[in-house]
């Protein structure tokens, strides 16, 4: 892991009778995809995202009265430190940072972003951990990197009201340029897995259906209390750790045992896809990028048509593999291409999405970025 990585970079800060940085600081986060590994975050199981290059960024300025101001393009929220809880929804990802991290000061936080909203690329975490590795360094908190994490986390769950399990926050902060980042959310281990499609001439293209997809909507928590429900039933800590063997004998209820048996196949497709990296060979991810869509299609029932549609047309128009990526619902798909063949899968699912009467798809070219900096302001 660099250096960069596990603590947040030092800066040259002022004195200051505050103890805080006399300019503004800017805080830097990644959006994400992940590579495989869906819904078993929360299950205690294992994940392998990597961060994207489209980031969020925050630029923070500390003031000596009460007032927290927050400005993301055309959207203004204003309050106090005692009405944090109370901010509008957009910006309690912003206030919910500085309640996790007891800020007592104000602050303004100017928001900038080229991570698509709503596309299941994690824009929230994205702009969590900006927010927090720019208060950290402008409020001279002194947190490590795990605190952060943390804090972000306890942001989306309990001030937001997401019921996520972490994954996101966890590349955001952790993540490296060229690696993806195999997340064991079983032991809370983190190990860096190198990642270059193009070496081996492939892509990976991300496919944003422009089908908006909320967490705090319902179907993401559903999924998420039937699978600790078939934990309770199996007597396991968490469903990660059942095995094929408990689930052919007990005869779990439905649709509570496809749940179980999507996160038992998914955490096995993980370590088979990583395997497969290791071992140089990428003509064995594609049919595990199939399998885990089929899986979370029929077994966990989050996709939607407009990502079915995507996944197959980029499959038949020369994708070694795809799958629908994120908690679902809407969002993106990614595909496995050959470079050659980029601009024919783009074409066809264009071409696809328009016979079916629907808005053109997004396209991203994914590369692994790096994590969680501090940078410059973004260009206004």
């Amino acid at each position: 892991m660099s250096e960069r990585n596990r603590t947040i970079a030092e800066s040259t800060r002022p004195d200051s009778p505050a103890g805080t940085a006399a300019g503004p600081v800017t805080g830097v986060a990644p959006g994400r995809v992940n590579l495989i590994g869906e819904h078993v975050d929360y299950n205690g199981g294992r994940c392998l995202p990597m961060a994207l290059t489209q980031t969020t960024t925050a630029t923070v300025r500390v003031h000596e009265d009460d007032l927290v101001h927050v400005v993301s393009g055309e959207r203004r929220w204003e309050g106090d430190l005692a009405g944090l809880a109370d901010a509008d929804p957009w910006a309690l990802y912003v206030t919910g940072v500085l309640l996790a991290l007891e800020v007592d000061r104000g602050v303004d936080v100017d928001i900038s972003s080229t991570v698509p909203i709503g596309a299941g690329l994690s824009s929230s975490a994205a702009l969590e951990c900006s927010v927090a590795v720019a208060l950290d360094e402008a409020l001279a908190l002194g947190r490590s990197r795990e605190e952060l994490l943390s804090a972000c986390v306890r942001a989306e769950q309990e001030h937001v009201g997401a019921p996520t399990g972490g994954l996101d926050q966890a590349i955001a902060m952790y993540a490296e340029p060229g690696q993806a980042l195999l997340v064991d959310f079983g032991t809370g281990e983190r190990e860096q897995v190198p990642f270059d499609p193009a070496a081996h001439g492939l892509g990976v293209l991300v496919i944003d259906t422009r089908v908006s997809h909320a967490l705090t909507d319902g179907g993401y928590g559903s999924r998420r209390d039937e699978a600790w429900e078939a934990a309770r039933l199996l007597g396991v800590s968490h469903l990660a750790a059942a095995t094929p063997g408990q689930l052919y004998r007990e005869a779990l209820p439905e649709p509570i045992s496809r749940r179980a048996w999507h996160v038992v196949n998914e955490v096995q497709r993980v370590d088979d896809f990583v395997a497969a990296l290791r071992a140089d060979d990428w003509a064995a991810l594609g049919p595990l990028l199939d399998a885990s869509h089929a899986s979370l299609r029929h077994d966990y029932e989050v996709s939607c048509e407009e990502l079915d549609v995507a996944v197959e047309t980029a499959r038949e128009a020369g994708a070694l593999g795809a799958r629908m990526t994120g908690g679902g619902f809407g969002g993106s798909a990614i595909a496995l291409v050959p470079l050659e063949r980029l601009a024919a899968v783009r074409s066809a699912v264009t071409l696809a999405f328009t016979q079916h009467g629907w808005a053109e798809p997004a396209y991203i070219d994914a590369e692994p970025g790096p994590g969680a900096h501090l940078g410059s302001p973004a260009a206004p």
